[in-house]
């Protein structure tokens, strides 16, 4: 496989993974905590508001990722920061699953594309420039 396919999956894969961010992102600002399934009732607006902030932080991360896709075996600094930003959200999911048990399916899926999607993700990323660069 040239680096041009290599790329190109890669391109296709961040761009697939990068919905769930960007959508996630943009429900929790709009909705705030309402678009969670198990809060029918209004919640404390300072709750409302930190949770539209962490999604306009979710919406920039999956953003991000997506600015990368032009020239995504360039963007290796960037990728492993966001990659570490995603990881480290998804420890502190985690610890909230440890402590408080299971938080959903949704929750859940959102670990699962944390601790494993992601990191792979970078993993490939470099995999490709270590590519592109050896085709120069």
């Amino acid at each position: 496989m040239t680096a041009s396919q290599h790329r190109r999956w890669l391109r296709a894969a961040v761009a697939l993974a990068g919905l769930v961010p960007v959508s996630a992102g943009l429900a929790g600002l709009v909705l705030g905590t309402a678009m969670l399934p198990e809060n029918a009732a209004p919640q404390p607006v300072n709750l409302d508001s930190h949770y539209r902030y962490l999604s306009g932080l979710l919406l920039g991360i999956g953003l991000a990722f997506w600015w990368s896709l032009p020239r995504i075996d360039q963007h290796g600094a960037r990728f492993r920061l966001l990659g570490f930003i995603v990881f480290l959200g998804g420890i502190a999911r985690l610890f909230g699953l440890v402590i408080d048990g299971n938080p959903g399916a949704g929750m859940l899926f959102g670990l699962f594309m944390e601790l494993l999607v992601t990191p792979l993700l970078c993993l490939w990323q470099g995999k490709v420039s270590q590519i592109s660069q050896e085709e120069i």
